[in-house]
């Protein structure tokens, strides 16, 4: 791996079982995934006509009149699906310039009043009457990802030396799948670039699809910022928290950042996030002595500290980013812990 360059990963060599290159490959994805913390993922399986569908379907939507996408926005969703206009996420404190839209796995709301907040994350998805398309091609989008991303989940399992379905009971029946739709359109320099603020993900592993518009970063040490330039035909893909705390920081959930292109520039992302089920706890998993004393801890931050109880863990920075809604829904969660 050369300096700011990272390393690439062929899912197809870990996928096939007569692959002279898996355990090589397993090896590499190791290192990646504990090294780093981000990679590319080319030959993952997903066809150009189906990577070129979802990025033309999203642009069409970021180009409804506001007031269409307005019609789904996210106050309007305890479940935190839908639309935010550009300056309404939060991360650290200050706004995050980009235009977005979540859904998330298409499930009845939990309407019993003694479960906890978390529970409310769950419910149906917005979708916008006026492009049909955006559904269909969400749904199978969604679906295609998960196969991906459990094969990633399974292998990198067994980088670890475990069995490949270790993290499969976190996983669960009902995890917490996500997409998100994001346009950064261009900043001038008199303006905050902050397209979105440095920050950790919070479930097992993301996957970006980029277009040609470069601005994603990771920081690979303290104030060290490395960009991650796009590449045709594949995924960045990088760890989250569950992992880091699954792994006692053997495996490492590493800060990034998107900074905002030129203004006449405009940036699209369409970002899978694979979670585990919101009731699961993640447990230390024990991993070969020679790799858990390489293990660093989980390196959380105490502004926002991560918690093994997955639906906390991610209520929390739900609550964090999306402060209206927090405030519409989450009210009297807020009080009770004195946070209002």
């Amino acid at each position: 791996m050369n300096r700011q360059t990272l390393p690439i990963i062929d899912l197809s060599s870990l996928v096939t079982e007569n692959s002279s290159h898996r355990q090589e490959t397993l090896l590499s994805l190791g290192r990646a995934a504990r090294d780093i913390g981000f990679f590319y993922l080319r030959n993952h399986g997903l066809s150009r006509q189906l990577l070129s569908d979802v990025q033309r379907v999203s642009r069409q939507f970021f180009s409804l009149p506001l007031s269409e996408k307005e019609a789904v926005s996210m106050i309007n969703s305890p479940h935190f699906r839908g639309y935010n206009r550009s300056g309404v996420e939060v991360t650290r404190g200050q706004h995050d310039y980009r235009e977005q839209f979540d859904i998330g796995a298409e499930r009845p709301a939990i309407t019993n009043s003694r479960s906890p907040a978390w529970s409310r994350m769950q419910g149906p998805n917005q979708w916008p009457q006026a492009l049909p398309e955006l559904r269909q091609q969400l749904t199978v989008w969604q679906q295609h990802m998960t196969l991906v991303a459990l094969q990633l989940l399974r292998a990198l399992a067994e980088s670890l030396s475990l069995p490949a379905e270790s993290f499969d009971e976190l996983y669960g029946d009902y995890p917490n799948e996500h997409v998100k739709l994001i346009r950064y359109p261009g900043r001038n320099l008199s303006q905050s670039r902050q397209g979105v603020g440095a920050h950790k993900d919070s479930g097992f592993l993301t996957l970006l699809l980029q277009d040609e518009q470069s601005g994603l970063q990771v920081e690979v040490e303290d104030g060290e910022w490395w960009d991650i330039p796009p590449i045709e035909d594949t995924f960045v893909v990088n760890i989250g928290e569950l992992l880091e705390l699954a792994t006692n920081g053997y495996l490492r959930a590493t800060v990034h950042r998107v900074v905002s292109p030129p203004q006449d520039k405009e940036r699209l992302s369409i970002a899978f996030f694979l979670g585990a089920q919101l009731d699961a706890v993640v447990p230390l998993y024990p991993l070969p002595p020679t790799l858990a004393q390489l293990a660093r801890g989980p390196a959380s931050d105490p502004d926002n500290p991560m918690r093994r109880e997955v639906g906390w863990n991610y209520l929390k920075g739900r609550l964090r980013s999306h402060p209206e809604v927090a405030a519409r829904f989450y009210r009297d969660y807020l009080v009770n812990r004195g946070e209002e």
